[in-house]
């Protein structure tokens, strides 16, 4: 079923030229971001149409409010009708106070400020919100991921906001992801805007690349053109502006490097080259101790594993990442799926799937995502870790055991030995800057 040692062809090109402002080393002000957002809509062919804005939920950061509050103004006066639309994919649902936060708006206010406006969750609990538009045949799969998924056909389905809309506008940044890629573009689609399907297949498909190899990849890697063959079933416009932001201490602190326009592709295209550039910092070595202090807009593990994805390239084999997240006291709330199997490498489940192919593939590949590399002797039983995942929240310590990671009291962290220790590196804001190492520049 599943093909080992795969090597990702390199792209022969990106989708077309999308308008950009900006680049790595620069720093936009709120007011040129505004104008460029304003200026490149006025060219959009929304006059009297159904718009569907797609936006981040609270667990990306980013100058949200002011490109959403931008997009809004330049459609405002000439749709039909605009919908916006939390991308939330499988996360929880956001209530009011933080929907407003994300919208730059005092609580009880938002319909004052996006008076056109209907703000919504992506209900991916409920059938009658999705709209199924079609399936990509097993052998489309097979081609598209290059023999990694040859038995299974992807039925694509999606919000009906989305399948029903004349415009779609994606608005949202572009990060290294430990799936895809790079996110964005077509990703707040699909699993943004989705269910299980295309989720369980495009999380799987990453996972058996693994998330070390394909994280921070330019190009169009095979989850990727699954998120875009699936998007291409998308009955109406498809348009986006992207962005790309660096995140300080507080928001004075953060920087607007850039943002584009265009379709789904481009505009994901050109931010990601940006991103590739903002957000991977290259290091000589690795370290046998690596603390991630992850924080609060990540209020589980399942997504405050980012702080693993993104450090594991540079922790040493034998080494431990601490994920410092104080706040945390569950492991995921969405997915309770997740305790049946803990967190295991990938031979842990492809040596034995017949036990595991009935699970929820998502949750199998988050798995495999945070537990990073190892092998597994199906004969033994016996399961080698290239790292060890060490978790320092509220969750109590028979519970990481269950889950196969370690557990470490916050409190008493000793934040002295770190700084005086040359073999542990210190990550504030966790979950955002890929590290990687030279060597695999």
């Amino acid at each position: 079923m599943f093909k080992e040692n795969l090597t990702l062809p390199v792209p022969e090109g990106l989708a077309e030229s999308a308008a950009l402002l900006g680049g790595a080393t620069e720093r936009l002000t709120d007011e040129q971001a505004r104008a460029f957002v304003l200026e490149q809509l006025a060219g959009a062919e929304v006059d009297d149409k159904t718009v569907c804005i797609v936006i981040p939920d609270g667990t990306r950061s980013g100058p949200h409010d002011l490109m959403i509050q931008a997009a809004y103004d330049a459609l405002a006066d000439r749709a039909r009708s605009i919908t916006i639309l939390i991308a939330l994919g499988t996360h929880a649902a956001m209530d009011e106070p933080s929907i407003a936060k994300l919208l730059g708006v005092p609580s009880g206010s938002i319909a004052d400020r996006f008076p056109k406006a209907r703000v919504l969750n992506h209900d991916w609990h409920n059938p009658e919100a999705i709209a199924t538009l079609g399936t990509v045949p097993a052998e489309e799969i097979s081609r598209l991921t290059h023999g990694l998924l040859a038995d299974r056909a992807m039925a694509v389905q999606i919000n009906k906001i989305v399948a029903e809309a004349d415009v779609n506008l994606v608005v949202g940044p572009v990060f290294p992801h430990e799936v895809v890629g790079f996110s964005g573009g077509n990703k707040y689609f699909f699993p943004g805007c989705s269910v299980h399907d295309v989720i369980d297949i495009s999380h799987w498909v990453g996972a058996l690349i693994t998330a070390s190899d394909i994280i921070g990849t330019l190009g169009i890697t095979p989850v990727r053109q699954l998120i875009d063959t699936a998007a291409d079933m998308i009955p109406g416009e498809k348009l986006a502006v992207t962005y790309v932001a660096t995140s300080g201490e507080d928001e004075d602190d953060s920087i607007l490097h850039s943002v584009a326009y265009g379709d789904t592709r481009s505009a994901w295209a050109a931010n990601a080259q940006v991103a590739s550039r903002t957000h991977i910092t290259w290091l000589d070595r690795p370290y046998p101790r690596i603390v991630s202090k992850v924080p609060e807009m990540y209020e589980d593990l399942w997504t405050g594993a980012k702080g693993v994805y993104k450090m594991e390239p540079v922790c040493a084999d034998g080494g431990e990442i601490i994920v410092y997240a104080p706040h945390i006291t569950q492991i995921s709330e969405m997915h309770p799926g997740i305790g049946e199997i803990g967190y295991h490498c990938i031979e842990y489940f492809t040596k034995q799937w017949d036990t595991f192919k009935d699970h929820p593939w998502g949750e199998i590949a988050h798995s495999t995502h945070v537990r990073g590399l190892g092998t597994y002797d199906p004969e033994t039983g016996e399961e080698k870790l290239r790292i060890n995942v060490t978790l320092a929240s509220q969750v109590p310590p028979e519970v990481c055991e269950a889950y196969n990671l370690g557990y470490a009291d916050p409190e008493a962290l000793d934040w002295a030995e770190f700084d005086a220790d040359p073999d542990t590196l210190v990550i504030e804001h966790a979950g955002e800057i890929l590290h990687r190492l030279e060597p695999q520049r």
